[in-house]
């Protein structure tokens, strides 16, 4: 890339990685025609991860979270669907490649784990039926026999009791977590260089939510995968993430560290979701406080900082969130936040209202 082409997302902290990533997503925009109008439902977010990393990206539903993950995906090919900026993948640019180009990456170099396992698998295959089809597309040479023992042999690496005799089970014949455990293996079959986990513990219990969380960092350390984890929760990106990317309105509003947007996070967003996010490490002694009002419609985003009608600071800009975009700037080393209030400001509001909460 040129020094044209490059934004904030180049940037790093001193503690990252040497070399260029492995993902660098430019600028990428993915919106929709519809009946209603144009839906923004990404609307210029940039990153890069690097091998071996964990980044996660939080936000409400509907900020754009998983249609970034799909777009990386190339699973927006539609006609209603407008995609546009860079996704390098291993020096590859994956929005000019073609349909079978993406399509020959897709489970070899990049792979995803959905939300719902019992929806995104097949009910009327087996659980290894569709693990050995996701092995066999990339390596036609093997055997069905070969392809059966892969299977096993990753059912077995992600928990699964009795892997020889559950890989001719139904989906519908595992619990929630085991399903879940089989989609990582689908995913994993192939040894991909990117794993995406969309929401991987929605609807599961505390525990099988860790044993999860526990599978995915482990096989990641055996793999050395750059993993990236879509969800809404921050206590997943706390166990799992090295960066955090927070995202509202379509828009990428802070980006650093995730020990740094912990410990000093930056946008009034951010620290409403940190507010409202439990703690066991201290005693409770007021009720959790949600971010006060709903999400935008990405087709009528609000103008200025689309935060600017759910901010409590908002006044404090001078009428700059309701007519002027903010800019997604550094604030420290490696970390970097879209917010007009000035940051002697913003720190003074974090240090006297905020900490004391969190």
């Amino acid at each position: 890339m040129t020094d044209l082409q490059k934004t904030p997302a180049d940037s790093a902290p001193a503690d990252a990685p040497a070399g260029d990533p492995f993902l660098s997503v430019r600028d990428l925009r993915i919106h929709f025609d519809t009946d209603d109008g144009l839906v923004r439902s990404v609307d210029g977010v940039s990153f890069d991860l690097h091998k071996g990393r964990t980044l996660g990206i939080v936000g409400e539903s509907g900020s754009g979270k998983s249609v970034t993950s799909l777009g990386i995906m190339g699973l927006h090919r539609s006609k209603r669907a407008r995609i546009s900026g860079e996704i390098w993948l291993g020096g590859e640019e994956l929005i000019a490649a073609g349909p079978d180009r993406v399509r020959q990456l897709r489970g070899r170099e990049l792979a995803m784990i959905f939300q719902d396992p019992l929806t995104a698998m097949h009910p009327y295959y087996t659980v290894g039926a569709q693990i050995v089809e996701a092995y066999r597309v990339h390596h036609p040479q093997a055997s069905k026999k070969q392809a059966r023992a892969r299977a096993i042999e990753m059912l077995d690496r992600v928990g699964i009791p009795q892997p020889d005799r559950r890989v001719d089970d139904y989906p519908h014949q595992f619990s929630g977590g085991m399903r879940q455990r089989a989609m990582i293996a689908m995913a994993l079959v192939n040894d991909p260089s990117l794993l995406i986990a969309d929401e991987p513990t929605t609807a599961l219990d505390v525990t099988v939510q860790a044993q999860i969380l526990d599978l995915i960092r482990d096989l990641q350390e055996e793999f050395g995968s750059a993993v990236i984890i879509i969800t809404h929760d921050l206590g997943v990106v706390a166990e799992l993430a090295d960066d955090i990317l927070v995202m509202y309105g379509g828009k990428c509003i802070e980006r650093g560290p995730a020990e740094t947007l912990f410990d000093a996070p930056e946008h009034p967003y951010t620290w409403g979701l940190l507010g409202s996010m439990p703690r066991l490490d201290r005693e409770l002694q007021d009720r959790l406080v949600p971010v006060k009002g709903t999400p935008p419609s990405l087709i009528n985003v609000p103008s200025g900082c689309a935060f600017h009608p759910r901010c409590p600071y908002a006044a404090l800009t001078g009428g700059r969130s309701t007519g002027e975009l903010p800019v997604l700037a550094e604030a420290a080393p490696g970390h970097f936040a879209a917010c007009h209030l000035p940051a002697d400001e913003r720190h003074r509001i974090f240090a006297e209202e905020i900490a004391p909460r969190l």
